[in-house]
């Protein structure tokens, strides 16, 4: 009894433990449930609150955006208005102001005025009815409009380049500036400049003054040098009355003149210049040389090379005179044409030594001559009247300037010339005078002894004229009198030579070449003092 007993409350306290291991089980159950349910709901509740924070953030750039486009669209709209108002613009002004559509008309025909009422208005006149016509006179007609067409086009092409040849020529009949001296002279004017070398003998610059005259059409440039040797004045007014006579207007080309280019000789009325030396033996200088040879570079590159051709004056040396004449080298083809333009004026045949400006000119390119008249110390009317003749004359020849010069008889060309010498000493007197032609043995004139009354003749050893001449004053034996120019041609001096080329030995041949050639330039070209060039 006692152990059904036990046995059933043990059943009873099994079924109530069963009872209570269930419910706490259960309530565990539960427990964990809602453990799980709430980090659930804690997880979601995060997560909507990030959510949230997305759509905030989202939310506030999408409102920036919107914004950003707002603001866009508010720009376009105001650019949109503007192009609007100025399209309206245009077209209000387009509509204020009507272009008129161009009609088709043809232009064979003439265009009439129809009766309208508005004045303005023009239309075509009437076309005649249209023809047919056959295949062959279509033909003959299209020839007939190529034809014409062509001959159109020829007389467009015609009229062009007689345009053309008008507009050239009148730019070729335009003169040029012409610059000299760092300095410009425009066409159709005059003008006054200086040269003066780096240093002068002294160390005092002498501007020396240069003259010019650049004509209103193009043209060459013709310079005119005096007074190399600073006693020459004939030469100094032949410039001053050419350069100050010119019309500019009228003159083709340039004149350049520099009345005196030795100053410092003329300053001290020398030949030569300060330290004694000869400016005319210098040329065309050295920049590293003597004072004589840098003043001679400096003028030879400064004006002397802007020239197309030269005339150097000069007039005859310690007291001796000369027959107008110029000195020219006549191998030279364009020396020969520039002394055609001189008129009737002696051409004597020179070389001209080394170191004359001359020289130093041909050597270069530059066609150049001497003109000689007179003698040093005087100014002398006739000789330079003579001497702005032949250059007015050369200007016309070269056709700078329109102004011919009449002449008398043409003046021969002398190939030869000697210098014939006073044997004795004392005083000349002359028995001739420029320009007389002489024959051999005829008297030139007399040098008598002041002390012992002796006089001793002096004659023609040739047949020729005298072009140069000592004035009457006190001679020393061996003193150059008178210059004889000898009238042979060229045929007349190569004679000789091709006489010799027949013996067949050459060294006979080149002696007498030698030979010929001293007989014929000796005298013309040494540099002693009576040749005054």
């Amino acid at each position: 009894m006692i152990f059904v007993r036990l046995v059933s409350a043990n059943r009873r306290s099994g079924i109530k433990f069963s009872l209570l291991a269930a419910f706490f089980l259960a309530s565990v159950n539960f427990l964990g449930a809602i453990n799980v349910a709430s980090a659930e709901e804690s997880v979601t509740d995060k997560h909507i609150t990030s959510v949230k924070n997305e759509n905030v953030t989202s939310s506030s750039s999408a409102d920036r955006d919107k914004t950003a486009s707002d603001s866009k669209s508010d720009a376009a709209k105001i650019a949109t208005n503007k192009k609007s108002k100025s399209e309206s613009e245009v077209t209000s002004k387009t509509a204020r102001k009507k272009i008129p559509k161009a009609e088709s008309i043809d232009l064979q025909k003439p265009v009439v005025k129809a009766k309208s009422k508005n004045k303005d208005d023009v239309v075509a006149a009437p076309q005649p009815p249209v023809e047919k016509i056959s295949s062959k006179d279509s033909k003959q007609a299209a020839e007939n409009t190529t034809k014409i067409n062509a001959e159109k086009v020829a007389k467009t092409d015609k009229k062009k380049k007689q345009r053309k040849t008008k507009k050239d020529e009148q730019k070729e009949d335009e003169g040029i500036p012409f610059i000299l001296l760092g300095a410009e002279v425009p066409p159709g004017t005059s003008t006054r400049l200086s040269w003066s070398p780096s240093e002068t003998f002294e160390g005092i610059a002498n501007p020396t003054p240069v003259l010019i005259v650049n004509g209103k059409k193009p043209g060459p440039v013709l310079c005119l040098t005096a007074a190399v040797h600073g006693d020459e004045l004939n030469g100094i007014e032949i410039v001053r009355r050419m350069l100050y006579n010119i019309d500019a207007d009228k003159l083709s080309g340039a004149v350049i003149g520099v009345p005196i280019v030795n100053l410092q000789g003329f300053r001290r009325t020398s030949r030569y210049l300060a330290d004694r030396r000869d400016l005319n033996r210098f040329f065309p200088g050295n920049p590293y040389g003597s004072s004589a040879a840098r003043i001679a570079y400096s003028f030879f590159n400064e004006v002397i090379t802007r020239c197309s051709a030269l005339v150097d004056l000069h007039t005859g040396s310690f007291y001796r005179t000369n027959l107008p004449q110029l000195r020219a080298n006549l191998k030279n083809s364009d020396v020969v044409r520039l002394t055609h333009g001189f008129g009737a004026t002696v051409v004597l045949h020179s070389d001209a030594a080394v170191g004359t400006l001359r020289r130093a000119a041909v050597d270069a390119g530059i066609p150049a001559v001497t003109l000689e008249a007179g003698e040093p110390m005087r100014v002398q009317e006739k000789e330079v009247a003579h001497g702005v003749k032949g250059i007015q004359t050369l200007l016309h020849h070269l056709k700078m300037y329109k102004k011919p010069g009449l002449w008398g008889e043409p003046e021969p060309v002398y190939y030869q010339s000697l210098w014939v010498r006073a044997d004795q000493g004392g005083i000349l007197f002359t028995r001739v005078h420029l320009g007389k032609r002489v024959r051999k043995g005829d008297l030139l004139g007399t040098v008598t002894d002041p002390i012992t009354n002796v006089r001793a003749e002096i004659t023609s050893p040739h047949n020729g004229r005298v072009l140069g001449m000592a004035l009457n004053q006190v001679v020393m034996p061996g003193f150059a009198a008178f210059r004889i120019g000898i009238q042979k041609s060229e045929n007349e001096l190569a004679e000789p030579v091709r006489k010799l080329g027949t013996t067949g030995d050459d060294s006979s041949q080149i002696k007498a070449l030698s030979t010929q050639k001293k007989i014929a330039g000796s005298n013309i070209d040494r540099r002693d003092n009576e040749d005054s060039e």
